[in-house]
């Protein structure tokens, strides 16, 4: 690990729903430019720990620390200022709007309108799916396409971390390589990306170091490689 100050780093971290516990005493840390995977059942806490990082759940105690300066005291709003963007499990695309709607929207923290055009060509020409249909309705995309409008809005915000929950869920196979390509393409372009995938084994593949979280807690962590061969690993979740 390198010395410098990690992109993320968060500190025994939990997380209530009323008296249910959803996550207990949690750290982790993301050097800049890794791809980190979290593994994990159902129910585990993945998502919310995506959403605690985003502000979007309170915290019930510990620290959330955004290139060494605690998250607490900031909206989820001024994450995305900050260079934090979620991409959200289900997607959560305005249906109603555009295409070219959408992906603008994601931008909106910039106020450099040549810039804009500029990463939105980039997005064009990284999902040339959405080219072909930049004037449809949202809603009226197929999953796939409303999952690549999805990523494509997030990266619209230039982003410092990305992060991706359940990219590939409900998706075809054929779809879910294509998904998986383009992270491998901005993993390659130096994207630090937090990763919650139900399809652990193509996660593994991706990532750098992966976590796995149980009932709320963090079980086993290490580098991708090493838990891909871990038995335990390859019992639980790599059938």
């Amino acid at each position: 690990m390198s010395s410098t100050t990690p992109l993320l780093e968060i500190e025994s971290l939990s997380v209530h729903y009323g008296s249910i516990c959803a996550l207990a005493g949690v750290s982790l840390s993301i050097e800049e430019g890794e791809c980190i995977t979290l593994v994990g059942a159902n129910g585990a806490g993945k998502t919310t720990l995506l959403r605690a990082i985003s502000k979007l759940v309170p915290l019930s105690q510990g620290v959330v620390r955004f290139q060494g300066h605690s998250l607490r005291s900031r909206s989820p709003h001024e994450l995305v200022r900050l260079g934090i963007a979620h991409c959200p499990e289900g997607r959560q695309i305005l249906s109603q709007q555009r295409v070219r709607d959408n992906l603008l929207l994601g931008a909106y923290t910039c106020k450099d309108t040549s810039q804009v055009q500029r990463d939105l060509e980039e997005q064009l020409r990284r999902f040339p799916r959405l080219r072909d249909r930049q004037q449809q309705l949202a809603g009226t995309l197929s999953g796939g396409e409303q999952q690549m409008l999805a990523i494509a809005r997030a990266l619209m915000s230039r982003p410092r971390l990305l992060l991706l929950d359940e990219p590939s869920l409900g998706l075809a196979p054929n779809l879910v390589q294509e998904i998986f390509s383009i992270l491998a393409e901005l993993r390659q372009q130096g994207m630090t990306i937090l990763l919650v995938e139900q399809n652990a084994h193509l996660a593994l593949q991706l990532g750098d170091r992966a976590y796995v979280l149980e009932a709320g807690k963090i079980t086993l962590s290490g580098p991708s490689a090493a838990l891909l061969a871990d038995e335990r690993v390859k019992q639980a979740y790599l059938g």
